[in-house]
């Protein structure tokens, strides 16, 4: 269970679906309860997929390229961190061209809800902890982003869109903190194992 916890928190600030409310409310603005649920749908199953797939190549990958857990929570909370910093400067997420037809796929299930952050996260985790209890955790994290799309039009009356930036941006905080927490562990793993350069 504790396993379960130390995946699903870094994923769920990684997600960070409360701060795509504004976004997948524009998106989906004069749209009816039906269509709005199609979208829903639609991007919690590409987002599920590709990080699944993702979580499956990258693992096997890894193990081919023999690159050891301290190596990739490293590079894996250094690009994070990267990720992280560049949310907390931007003012806002970048608006894109948009299919009407497809916007659940693309951009909201990728790259919003399943993007850089969560690709590197689950990697990272799943260094540690076993790919099903992580599988978990990213499938948690992905129907709770999909509830809340579904209330996004309460949330997001009762946040307000300054209300929605500042939880976006305290979360790009939290998971800053967690990419520096990656790095330190590896480098005391990597300083334990006595491994050479």
């Amino acid at each position: 269970m504790k396993s379960f916890w130390m995946c699903f928190v870094p994923l769920f600030f990684a997600v960070d679906a409360i701060g795509l409310l504004p976004f997948f409310l524009q998106l989906t603005e004069g749209m009816d309860t039906a269509k709005i649920r199609r979208v829903i749908l639609q991007s919690m199953s590409t987002a599920l997929i590709v990080a699944l797939l993702f979580l499956a190549v990258g693992t096997a990958i890894f193990d081919l390229l023999k690159i050891s857990v301290a190596d990739f929570m490293v590079a894996g909370g250094t690009l994070l961190f990267t990720l992280s910093i560049r949310d907390l400067l931007t003012a806002e997420k970048k608006d894109v061209a948009t299919d009407p037809e497809s916007i659940g796929a693309v951009p909201i299930g990728v790259p919003f809800i399943t993007g850089p952050a969560v690709l590197t996260t689950s990697l990272v985790l799943v260094r540690e902890h076993s790919t099903l209890i992580t599988a978990l955790a990213i499938g948690t994290n992905i129907l709770i982003a999909g509830i809340l799309f579904s209330l996004a039009p309460t949330i997001h009356a009762f946040l307000g869109k300054t209300g929605s930036k500042v939880i976006s941006k305290i979360t790009s905080l939290l998971l800053a903190a967690i990419a520096v927490m990656f790095v330190r562990r590896g480098i005391a793993l990597f300083l334990s194992e006595g491994l050479t350069f």
